[in-house]
């Protein structure tokens, strides 16, 4: 939840606490804490001689207070780098237990595994992180079809057209509220 003011969200916090105790329940410790997070984040912590704001993670993305291009404050979500490691550690051990499918087999099959991970990372700002997993899996992928022979003839020119052909490009597929909003009324499409 965001607040404004910190007062409202410590109140909120004990508040909560209390009405959780009601039920025999508690709050995780780890997992709770009041973060300074906004526009006006750096300011401050800059005026009490702390350091950058601190980041959270959340659903699936590290958080961080940014800036636009224009100077603006702009938040920032990043995949978390653990799941994204995580993911690609199970990508690759299917892909050694599927290499000798039949290539486009395998291609299906990457490509649902790509499409899922983009209809949920493919945020504004995370295309970075999007396109290093798909690069990873190209690149788990090509290792999993030399293994299938020692006389391997794949090269990186067929691998890429392999890729292409099977692998959905990296395109931001949730954008900001504001451009979705701005579709819906003017008639634009809401990804460009």
């Amino acid at each position: 939840m965001g607040f404004e003011h910190e007062d409202d969200a410590q109140r909120l916090l004990t508040d909560l606490r209390q009405r959780l105790a009601e039920f025999g329940l508690s709050l995780h410790p780890d997992k709770t804490r009041l973060v300074e997070f906004g526009p006006h984040a750096a300011r401050n912590r800059a005026a009490r001689g702390l350091g950058k704001p601190e980041t959270f993670d959340f659903l699936g993305f590290t958080h961080i207070c940014g800036k636009t291009r224009t100077g603006r404050f702009g938040l920032r979500r990043f995949t978390i780098s653990k799941r994204m490691r995580a993911k690609l550690r199970e990508v690759k051990t299917e892909l050694l237990k599927r290499r000798h499918l039949p290539v486009p087999e395998q291609g299906r099959w990457l490509a649902s595994v790509v499409r899922g991970h983009l209809a949920y990372y493919a945020v504004p700002g995370n295309s970075p992180a999007a396109n290093t997993f798909r690069r990873q899996v190209i690149r788990h992928w090509s290792r999993a079809l030399r293994r299938r022979s020692q006389r391997t003839r794949l090269t990186w020119e067929r691998m890429n057209r392999l890729a292409k052909r099977w692998l959905p490009p990296v395109r931001i597929t949730h954008p900001w509220p504001s451009v979705r909003f701005d579709a819906r009324t003017r008639g634009r499409s809401p990804v460009r």
